[in-house]
């Protein structure tokens, strides 16, 4: 927990409550809290820094998890992406932020003022809707939520990387969500060789999270760095999805087709996934089609009856189930190559299908143009295009061949929008 203090008036009286949720990370060892400590072990420290600066120096008082299966925990795996967990593990941090403003310590000073905001990125977007959703299901007033870059449409998400749209990363966030949901649900494979290849289906289960770095991961070749699934079509009716040679995503959100580059690059012979899983869950798509990808029909929700169970695991997870009652603002990035933007267009066009009222949902793209002069994220918006064209000019300088474009790319969503979608956070909650 971050509490304000300091002489501004900002600082004092009672305060508004937020909860924050953090972004994916390999390191078994990953600390929000202990923002003292700054050292390679410590990658937490970062994020924990800007929450600090970015949301407890303006006035907010913060409270978010480690999440369970890090930092302390004794739990042997992560429940990646499980919303039911993750939101659990976010009210807990909820319950004891407000048992410390409640007690006799250093805390007590600081009182709520009855307003209780959610945010957070990439991973942490996920679980902040998903804790949105809990905690209306449960009666407790939510003031607001500023979500960002969150696969919150996750089995839209799921089709798309399986029908070959394969993102930045996709080789860790397919590990860790496939086995926390053969933890949790037991029934997505028999065993590890039926959904990985035989080269890292012997440890695969205890390689994530870790407390050695990536790079010395795949060089030991516990992962790929890159290949999802193999070069070599499941049967001759998927060619045209090995790699796709296009994005497949219809309206209402399309996937940017400058990211056709790395859907290729996510299909080779060191591949992860075995290519007879990969054609039951096409085969399940084809036959039990999800409602917004990869055509978008007038229910946008996802596949009434899917039959594979790591299909029917990702509709258990997808947050495209509910209606808020409280504003939200789904921040994000365009041409994000690591969460496809089209999360939240899908997320927000099921809601106006389910008749939210007009207003109350919105979704911002902080890398697309100013609307006009009233726009109240038009410097953000700008901010956004100079930092981007600022590391494509150093990447030109270094040396680079493709205008910068790759730089961008591998800043794009850890760099560019989440510093963005934070400050985009802080002024939408000002409004309350």
């Amino acid at each position: 927990m971050m509490t304000p203090q300091g002489e501004s008036a900002a600082c004092g009286g009672p305060r508004p409550l937020m909860l924050y949720a953090h972004g994916t990370t390999t390191d078994s060892k990953y600390n929000l809290a202990d923002i003292a400590r700054t050292d390679a072990d410590n990658e937490g420290a970062g994020e924990g820094l800007s929450v600090a600066a970015m949301y407890a120096a303006h006035g907010y008082i913060v409270a978010a998890s480690n999440y369970a299966g890090y930092a302390g925990s004794d739990l042997p795996y992560h429940p990646y992406l499980n919303a039911d967990q993750q939101s659990a593990d976010m009210i807990d941090a909820l319950h004891a932020a407000r048992v410390m403003l409640n007690g006799d310590g250093s805390a007590a000073a600081t009182r709520e003022n009855g307003k209780l905001f959610i945010t957070g990125y990439s991973q942490g977007g996920f679980v902040a809707l998903a804790t949105h959703r809990a905690l209306q299901a449960a009666g407790v007033k939510v003031t607001a939520s500023a979500p960002g870059s969150g696969p919150y449409a996750l089995a839209a998400t799921a089709d798309a990387v399986i029908a070959g749209e394969v993102s930045l990363g996709s080789t860790l966030f397919t590990t860790m969500v496939v086995t926390g949901y053969q933890h949790a649900y037991k029934n997505v494979y028999r065993k590890p060789a039926e959904f990985f290849e035989a080269a890292y289906a012997p440890d695969i289960e205890h390689v994530l999270p870790s407390a050695q770095p990536l790079d010395t991961l795949f060089s030991q070749r516990k992962l790929p760095s890159t290949h999802l699934f193999s070069s070599t079509p499941p049967a001759a009716r998927f060619a045209s999805m090995t790699p796709p040679a296009a994005p497949l995503l219809t309206p209402p959100g399309s996937t940017p087709p400058a990211l056709t580059p790395l859907f290729a690059a996510g299909f080779g012979d060191a591949n992860l996934v075995r290519n007879a899983y990969r054609r039951a869950l096409l085969e399940d798509a084809a036959a039990n089609p999800d409602g917004a990808f990869p055509d978008a029909s007038a229910s946008l929700a996802p596949a009434d009856t899917p039959l594979h169970p790591l299909r029917q695991a990702f509709k258990r997870n997808d947050l495209r189930n509910w209606v808020p009652k409280a504003p939200v603002l789904l921040c994000g990035g365009g041409s994000d190559p690591m969460v496809f933007f089209f999360n939240a267009r899908i997320e927000q066009a099921y809601w106006r299908g389910a008749n939210v009222p007009a207003g109350l949902t919105s979704v911002l793209d902080v890398d697309s143009s100013a609307t006009g002069p009233d726009d109240p994220f038009a410097s953000v918006k700008q901010g956004f295009a100079n930092a981007k064209a600022s590391i494509a000019r150093q990447a030109i300088a270094g040396g680079a061949t493709d205008g910068g474009a790759s730089a961008v790319l591998r800043s794009y969503h850890g760099g560019l929008v989440a510093g963005s979608c934070m400050i985009v956070a802080r002024a939408f909650f000002a409004n309350f």
